[in-house]
């Protein structure tokens, strides 16, 4: 049966606990857990993005939606976001990282023989921007996740060049996951322009964005 990633066992915590330190011992499980985590993503401060109305869906999504129809026949859900507990945020680090080393990167041309865009899986362990981000998509819908908090996002990257990631909506703002760096990122941390994203309602659907995500920064590994 298929945890959800928002309930951490009684084992976790207890693992929390001995983590925090002999003083968070003195103040039980709970506080320990809340210890913990504040001392790994004080660095992490997320804002969310806001978003405009409806944009133009990419030909790539378009293009995956027809040779993949069961992946995009799915009803309107309302919007909902990932809790950021710790333990969600170490999933949330081993997919991006397993996604980055399991994958070759090839550009689209290369790989596929056209300048179109062609989104996939990675059905033969290569692939573009495109590939790791729907691929990160699918393991982390299959850990549980909500399909509403995970938005394939266009943006324009530091050499204002196409690019393409995952956000992850969060109760504590936007964090990206990138096939460029192994590190979860605020969205606001990249430095890219984000230019739009999958609705949260309706995948099919994309909705504008068009602001920068702040300075780039890179943050230490945890």
């Amino acid at each position: 049966m298929q945890r959800s990633p928002g309930v951490l066992t009684s084992s976790f915590l207890l693992g929390l606990v001995s983590l925090v330190g002999a003083s968070s011992l003195q103040v039980g499980p709970a506080a320990a857990q809340s210890s913990l985590f504040k001392l790994t993503t004080t660095r992490l401060v997320a804002s969310s993005a806001t978003v405009g109305g409806s944009t133009s869906v990419p030909y790539g999504w378009l293009d995956f939606c027809h040779r993949r129809p069961k992946e995009c026949k799915v009803p309107a859900l309302p919007a909902t976001s990932v809790k950021l507990t710790a333990q969600n945020m170490s999933i949330l680090k081993r997919i991006n990282q397993k996604a980055n080393r399991s994958i070759k990167p090839v550009s689209n041309y290369d790989h596929w023989g056209t300048m179109m865009d062609h989104w996939d899986y990675p059905v033969d362990g290569k692939g573009d921007c495109k590939i790791y981000a729907l691929y990160k998509r699918k393991l982390l819908q299959e850990a549980g996740f909500p399909r509403q908090a995970l938005l394939m996002t266009v943006v324009r990257d530091l050499h204002d060049e196409g690019h393409t990631i995952l956000t992850v909506k969060t109760d504590k703002g936007d964090f990206v996951l990138d096939n460029l760096v192994d590190e979860i990122r605020p969205w606001n941390a990249t430095g890219y322009y984000f230019l739009k994203r999958q609705s949260q309602q309706n995948p099919n659907s994309w909705v504008s964005i068009n602001q920068r995500g702040g300075t780039a920064k890179r943050f230490p590994s945890s």
